[in-house]
């Protein structure tokens, strides 16, 4: 049996109290019995305890062995070191990240004053580790059912009518071919901004769609990688269009 982590000093949350999200269980697909563990999953440690640090660990096994069953189902004739590698993509932060973005988690994160005015509501570390953090929440609410729907639902977008070939692309070539399949010209790069001394410098790069009127900005430790992420961006935001 796995009992829920015990609350430590700071802002105490009630065993049962009226969600304060609704919009973030629908979206989720999941109505807490307790509440609380949702509130926590949001919490910050720079907010106060009880924080999500100990609802991530827990949440990192139970992601790790929804999205093993679920690639198991789905790609039948895949050999063991694809599964595994498949598995790892989906789990690393930036895929994370991604996912906790299309359920706008950022909205409702709980912060300090400092962190919530210097941007670390949109970090993908933070919004990695709580997005797996609601994982273990959901988990303790409802089980191993209820958090593998939940897992389902939120990578949606990402695993639906997926190969496995498919999945591995980085996010450069899911954008070029997201355009190339509506006939649109490619995407435009280009480093905006460099700071940071020489071996530890960092890249901003812009990505501009003119036929959609889209422009992005990442930023990365070299130029491939600030690429990466503005075409991320640029690729959410042209699904939206």
């Amino acid at each position: 049996m796995i009992s829920q982590p015990t609350p430590r000093a700071g802002r105490e949350l009630p065993d049962r109290v009226l969600s304060r999200f609704p919009v973030l269980e629908r979206r989720l697909g999941h109505r807490f019995a307790s509440a609380a563990l949702l509130e926590q999953a949001l919490t910050h440690r720079s907010y106060g305890t009880p924080h999500n640090e100990r609802l991530e660990f827990l949440g990192d096994g139970v992601l790790g062995c929804a999205i093993a069953e679920e690639l198991y189902a789905r790609f039948p004739q895949l050999p063991e070191g694809d599964l595994t590698r498949l598995r790892a993509h989906l789990v690393r932060e930036a895929t994370l990240a991604e996912v906790a973005r299309l359920a706008g988690l950022s909205e409702f994160l709980r912060l300090g004053a400092g962190a919530a005015s210097g941007g670390v509501a949109e970090s993908p570390s933070v919004l990695a580790d709580a997005i797996e953090a609601v994982y273990g929440a959901v988990f303790l609410d409802g089980g191993f059912g209820a958090a593998k729907a939940v897992i389902a639902k939120t990578f949606g977008d990402i695993l639906a009518g997926a190969g496995a070939e498919s999945l591995r692309k980085d996010p450069k070539t899911r954008l070029q071919e997201f355009l190339q399949g509506r006939k649109l010209a490619l995407p435009q790069y280009a480093v905006v901004a460099t700071h940071g001394e020489a071996h530890e410098q960092q890249f901003r790069v812009e990505c501009v769609i003119p036929e959609l009127g889209i422009r992005s900005l990442g930023e990365g430790a070299s130029r491939r990688s600030a690429e990466q992420e503005a075409a991320r961006q640029a690729y959410e935001l042209a699904n939206r269009a």
